[in-house]
């Protein structure tokens, strides 16, 4: 057990890298807390941790995140302090977001500042994390009043560098549906659109596994019993071609045609975004009549579009839902957008509901998904949206087996970020890699991962996206992702984790 890796917030990204560590590399042992009241763990960890690792001579290197107050573990536990000591950021407390510049709690900032002071190496998960710290130290040490400390930004950053969050990506394309029963509650509507969708993936696939039941409660639940394929052909096309994964053979490729065609429509809604982001009602009705004239399908009176009530839904189903090239088919299907972040406000939820309120005065026909943990305070905004969404709504709340979880990021079009603080985006990287397409604010870290075609100013553009796709989910469902995923992979990154936990503590890296 050389390697000691001490996690006080053992949740979301923080569970799960400390988690693939342990798994991948030999000689880790894991000490963690809780993911609850982070504010808590940040404040006292370090005192719980002095007293509840063992202490042990065999330990070479201590691996934590900065979560924990560094400096004060080593002080309560010299033995530790002589370990190499390796500090990992997934988020930094100089540039999170807070509702009133008055509430930042000055002590959370100083003391990553001082862990990193005492840290042999500080690695972050992008680079705009890095400097965003780095380059903030300054302006953040003013808010002492007098007796201000020098040249910190200088002495820190030659410890620091960047190694992105290693993501241990599933193969999607055939996935087990958990043996055995399995009840999931959702809405009528929800069930019926499920029902339709799973039938026709499975033609003459043991139908008769997929049970659909309403209790007396009228409750809906779902019970899966089978294994079987659930990811889109579409979306296997786009797997092949970010991650070289092979598929079914007998699945074509798009011709370069038909590809090409599926992108200049889809530049054309982008560009419309960001050159007329408040277009008249003219130039939306020009703009809809030349897609659906190149396209060759006739455009979809707006009512119609509206309809919400289950026996349209179930009308407006594809005879198959999944597939690659199918316009009509996938033209019916209404755009179905994912959420899939934390249930807090830096994560900006009443942009989103606001922008899909938008689309729903607008009579435009969409699903969502909203997914992510909740902790203890969950904003008004949920509940609400909810309620207001109404039929729209295929999946609401947590999922805590990642199966699942991946099963509805499959099953979606559009994955949404709002967030006013983001330093990696496990769950967007997550979403594009199951076919989902990105959008993403023009800022904190998405430019570095994300090209700009996936990017949007502001909320108005936004929304002027959602509304085109809704219009013509089909072209979405063609795109080919464009951007790279394999820098993110654990493939490409665990030979720079092994490294950096097996060298001794006096060695260069």
């Amino acid at each position: 057990m050389s390697v000691l890796i001490i996690e006080a917030f053992y949740g979301g990204s923080h569970k799960q890298l400390v988690d693939l560590l342990q798994e991948e590399l030999e000689d880790c042992v894991l000490y963690t807390l809780p993911a609850k009241k982070w504010h808590w763990r940040a404040r006292v960890a370090a005192l719980y941790f002095s007293q509840n690792v063992p202490i042990r001579e065999n330990y070479r290197i201590l691996f934590t995140s900065s979560v924990l107050n560094l400096t004060e573990l080593t002080a309560l536990r010299p033995d530790l302090g002589k370990l190499k000591k390796i500090l990992y950021f997934h988020e930094n407390q100089l540039v999170y977001p807070v509702k009133k510049f008055q509430e930042r709690d000055f002590q959370y900032g100083y003391n990553q500042i001082l862990s990193c002071l005492v840290a042999d190496v500080v690695v972050f998960n992008s680079y705009f994390n890095m400097e965003s710290f780095l380059t903030s130290i300054g302006k953040f040490m003013k808010l002492i009043p007098d007796h201000r400390p020098k040249d910190l930004e200088n002495i820190i950053r030659p410890k620091c560098q960047v190694i992105y969050f290693p993501i241990k990506f599933p193969d999607v394309s055939s996935t087990s549906l958990r043996a055995g029963a399995r009840e999931e509650k959702g809405s009528v509507q929800t069930c019926a659109y499920l029902h339709s969708l799973f039938t026709e993936l499975m033609p003459r696939q043991h139908k008769h596994y997929v049970h659909f039941h309403r209790k007396a409660s009228f409750t809906p639940s779902i019970i899966f019993f089978s294994k079987e394929q659930f990811m889109p052909e579409h979306k296997i096309l786009h797997l092949k071609k970010m991650l070289s994964i092979k598929g079914n053979d007998s699945v074509a490729l798009p011709s370069q045609r038909e590809q090409r065609e599926s992108e200049n429509l889809l530049d054309n809604f982008n560009s419309e975004c960001y050159v007329h982001s408040g277009l008249n009602t003219a130039q939306e009705e020009n703009l809809d009549n030349a897609l659906m004239k190149e396209s060759g399908l006739k455009k979809v009176n707006s009512s119609d579009n509206s309809q919400s009530h289950l026996g349209k839904k179930e009308q407006n189903l594809p005879l198959n839902p999944f597939d690659s090239l199918g316009g009509n088919a996938n033209q019916h299907r209404p755009l179905h957008i994912v959420w899939p972040h934390r249930w807090e406000h830096d994560k900006d939820p009443e942009s989103f509901f606001k922008v899909l309120m938008s689309l729903k005065d607008l009579g435009l026909n969409f699903h969502v998904s909203v997914l992510g943990e909740t902790f203890t305070d969950v904003p008004d905004v949920f509940s609400e949206a909810k309620k207001a969404l109404g039929s729209s709504v295929l999946h609401w709340g947590y999922l805590a087996c990642k199966d699942d979880y991946f099963q509805v990021l499959c099953m979606a079009d559009v994955v949404v970020s709002t967030a006013k603080h983001e330093f990696f985006g496990v769950a967007m990287l997550e979403a594009v890699y199951c076919g989902c397409y990105p959008l993403c604010p023009k800022d904190l870290v998405y430019p570095e991962i994300f090209p700009a075609e996936y990017l949007y100013s502001t909320p108005e553009q936004l929304s002027k996206r959602l509304q085109n796709f809704c219009k013509r989910p089909d072209i979405i469902r063609k795109h080919l992702y464009k951007g790279e995923m394999a820098p993110f992979s654990w493939a490409a990154l665990h030979g720079k984790f092994r490294s950096l936990l097996t060298t001794e503590p006096k060695e260069d890296l």
